[in-house]
């Protein structure tokens, strides 16, 4: 496999807009539809959301998904058919695994602020398992500004939370001006500039909003501008094998 570099800029990505949702796609989703732009690697969703206070996703159903959702501002309601409650604020890392089958609904019960969230899915291993729910406060360990495994399921990474995936990890940098952060070599690569400027070795200089999508990447250096905070999946296989 050939190393390749490809950035696709915020303003290229699709945009759903309505009353109380602004949603940006990194991928194909909903009825933006891009054959050419379905997945990276094992990602198949990166929605970068901002919900309006009193709204949001009513009750709905997934199956066969690993859900990841990494609040940015604001704070996000999570219940589920399977019992489980949650409130995600900044620095809390969720996981839900749909597997057989749930229904759930996230919602802004605050009154006044919008909350903004990235979601991203990749499949499981294996379908039909029991669906599941975690969830884990990350914030101390993003204070040291390095790169933060939060959810993983490669053999021998110590993380949070667990996917039901052996080929894939998420990684998150809160990053002061100045920091440089090592991203991990990896087959297929994902990085998401949630906040403001960074700079990555082998790539132009990244705006907020922006994505890189690395193949056969060898480990590169980001550097933040000024304070900054990304998204990393890090991915040994792809759909399909």
């Amino acid at each position: 496999m050939a190393a390749t570099v490809k950035i696709r800029r915020a303003a290229e990505r699709a945009v759903t807009t309505t009353d109380w949702l602004r949603s940006g796609h990194c991928f194909s989703f909903g009825d933006h539809y891009d054959p050419d732009n379905t997945h990276h690697g094992l990602l198949l969703v990166s929605n970068d959301d901002i919900v309006q206070p009193g709204t949001g996703f009513g009750t709905h159903p997934h199956r066969d998904m690993e859900i990841v959702t990494w609040v940015l501002e604001g704070e996000l309601t999570h219940r589920d058919s399977a019992g489980n409650y949650g409130v995600i604020y900044p620095g809390l890392a969720q996981r839900m695994s749909a597997g057989s089958g749930i229904r759930h609904s996230e919602t802004n019960e605050t009154a006044t602020c919008p909350v903004r969230f990235v979601q991203m899915w990749i499949v499981p291993d294996q379908t039909g398992i029991a669906p599941s729910y975690q969830q884990h406060d990350v914030g101390d360990e993003l204070s040291s500004a390095g790169l933060v495994t939060i959810a993983s399921g490669i053999p021998g990474h110590r993380a949070p939370l667990s996917l039901h995936n052996g080929s894939a990890a998420l990684h998150v940098a809160r990053l002061r001006p100045g920091d440089m952060v090592d991203v991990p070599p990896a087959p297929y690569l994902h990085l998401f500039v949630a906040r403001n400027d960074v700079a990555l070795d082998g790539a132009a200089d990244l705006a907020e909003g922006d994505a890189v999508r690395c193949t056969d990447s060898g480990a590169r250096l980001l550097t933040a501008d000024g304070p900054a905070e990304v998204l990393v999946w890090e991915m040994h296989a792809k759909l399909g094998g």
